[in-house]
């Protein structure tokens, strides 16, 4: 039977990114995505609830991340939900959730109140980290878009050819 985990996310920065640099040249960013849900309760009262998303991206969208994403940016991200165990000070075993982003794409103008650099979309990353360097594949390279909001473009669908008539429809 098939799989999917699979999440989109949609929301705003929390704050900027930390990066860091890992031993055999590997590269890690992570950041708060938070989303908002309004909505009218029975009551008629006006309800705001924010949700935060902790996310990840890897090697060559890290580094576009490290550029380009800052607190309050809005932003497009597409991953993996990721489970991590781990242990806090009191040595109490602990659980959180962490989006793997394999798309992550800046929306609306990354220039609000900063200088003058065009949005970026970052190359889309197929597969999870390698774990050696001698198994790395070079990432495409992209270069910046000079459009405010970058659109994602999808392929172009094939079309479909038969070479049957109706009569061999079964429906």
């Amino acid at each position: 039977m098939a799989s999917l985990n699979k999440m989109t996310i949609i929301g705003n920065l929390g704050a900027d990114p930390e990066v860091r640099y890992l031993d055999g040249g590997a590269v890690v960013a992570t950041f708060n995505v938070a989303t908002t849900e309004k909505y009218t309760n029975r009551n008629g009262e006006k309800v705001e609830q924010t949700e935060w998303f902790r996310v990840e991206l890897w090697n060559e969208q890290a580094k576009v991340a490290e550029k380009y994403l800052k607190k309050g940016n809005s932003v497009y991200v597409e991953g993996r939900l990721r489970t991590e165990l781990w242990t806090d000070k009191e040595g109490k075993e602990r659980t959180s959730l962490r989006v793997r982003a394999n798309t992550m794409q800046l929306l609306g103008s990354p220039n609000e109140g900063r200088s003058e650099e065009p949005a970026y979309e970052a190359p889309r990353q197929q597969a999870a980290p390698a774990q050696s360097a001698s198994r790395q594949q070079p990432a495409p390279q992209a270069a910046p878009r000079q459009q405010a909001a970058p659109a994602r473009r999808e392929p172009e669908p094939v079309p479909f050819e038969s070479n049957s008539g109706d009569d061999d429809l079964p429906f």
